[in-house]
């Protein structure tokens, strides 16, 4: 086994171009990025040249190419509705598979993921990032900690102005509030509970944005949990941005703003009786830690936390929102709890990295 793993990016989006491939400098002792695949000849001219890959490929190429440039591992950050097929077409090539989220569309894709990597012997891991950021890390800590008391309610509002046409507002492509946005609020709620939900409910809205004919314009849900804790949160793509989440406890209350971004500092406000701290974290690069954790993974053949079964999770909550808004009417869950949660050992801190302008990848926002 080598001391870097090979990464391919498969995608090469707005998120790839501001956020992934400048990661992996910040990575480069267990990581290496040496291929991308893309359709777009203008990217990959421009960004073959200023990250100094060997080779592209495009997507038809995709086995040829993880072949042909010794690929050892894939970075996929395509639509939704392709997640499932290049996962699954990298684990029959042999190839690991670190993947954005969601997971895939439908449970059932993912797993089909799961069972493709376990067939193959290859590693997958989700990119919930935050699982490796500190802020977030830190406010797991603190509920565990017990200071706040037993954790009892989860509040969050999640919300961006689309720009028209985006992939997000695609229903083909598996676009959608609950899959683009959904995943923080829904992963946030249970890992800070440490549980799964039991039982959803939610509501969705189109109204009259036309950017949002196809899919949900906005979706509030309201997730049960063992205990009667409740977790609610609103998502929204015709809305001011907003990025925040609280704990309420029985002694107190954790505060999180812009905890989801990657873009800005984040706040914590702590309040326990009548006092209330702030605590301030610097802008951090929250890609790498993902690249130099799945490597590691690879090369010491170690289990990904977060693994395939966390991205299935959350898929499956997804689908029984929806499911709800359809139906107008609460939908139970059996759900396999996870043994393994995201705690301060996961911990991994790279400065942040330099700003991109991005080559025919506009950004998802207006």
């Amino acid at each position: 086994m080598p001391k870097k793993i090979r990464y391919a990016v498969v995608g090469l989006g707005n998120l790839s171009q501001v956020a992934i491939l400048p990661a992996f400098a910040h990575a480069r002792n267990n990581s290496e990025l040496a291929a991308f695949f893309t359709d777009d000849l203008v990217k990959e001219k421009a960004l073959t040249r200023q990250y100094g890959v060997e080779r592209s490929y495009r997507y038809q190429e995709f086995e040829k190419g993880l072949k042909e440039s010794n690929i050892q591992a894939v970075y996929i950050v395509l639509p939704n509705s392709l997640h499932r097929e290049y996962a699954v077409r990298a684990a029959n090539a042999g190839v690991h598979v670190l993947c954005e989220k969601p997971m895939a569309v439908t449970a059932e894709e993912c797993r089909e993921m799961v069972d493709a990597a376990a067939r193959n012997r290859v590693k997958l891991m989700i990119a919930y990032r935050l699982h490796f950021e500190r802020s977030n890390l830190e406010a797991i800590a603190l509920l565990a900690s017990g200071e706040l008391g037993e954790p009892r309610i989860f509040n969050s509002t999640f919300s961006m102005q689309v720009s028209k046409g985006d992939v997000r507002t695609r229903q083909k492509l598996g676009g959608g509030t609950l899959y683009d946005l959904g995943p923080y609020p829904i992963n946030a709620a249970r890992y800070l509970f440490r549980a799964e939900p039991v039982e959803v409910s939610a509501f969705s809205s189109s109204g009259k944005d036309l950017r949002s004919q196809e899919v949900d314009e906005m979706t509030s849900a309201l997730l049960r949990f063992p205990g009667g804790r409740l977790a609610s949160f609103v998502t929204s793509f015709g809305a001011a941005s907003e990025d925040f989440c609280e704990v309420v406890g029985t002694k107190g209350r954790l505060r999180i703003f812009n905890g989801y971004g990657y873009e800005e500092e984040v706040i914590h406000e702590i309040t326990v009786g009548e006092k209330t701290r702030r605590v301030k974290y610097r802008l951090r690069d929250q890609f790498a830690p993902e690249l130099i954790a799945f490597s590691d993974n690879i090369l010491n053949n170690t289990e990904p936390e977060p693994s395939g079964h966390e991205g299935l999770i959350d898929v499956e909550i997804i689908r029984a929102l929806y499911q709800s808004a359809q139906d107008r009417r609460p939908m139970p869950l059996q759900l396999t709890p996870k043994q393994r949660r995201p705690d301060l050992s996961q911990k991994i801190e790279r400065p942040p990295v330099r700003k991109q302008e991005p080559v025919h990848a506009p950004s998802p926002s207006q």
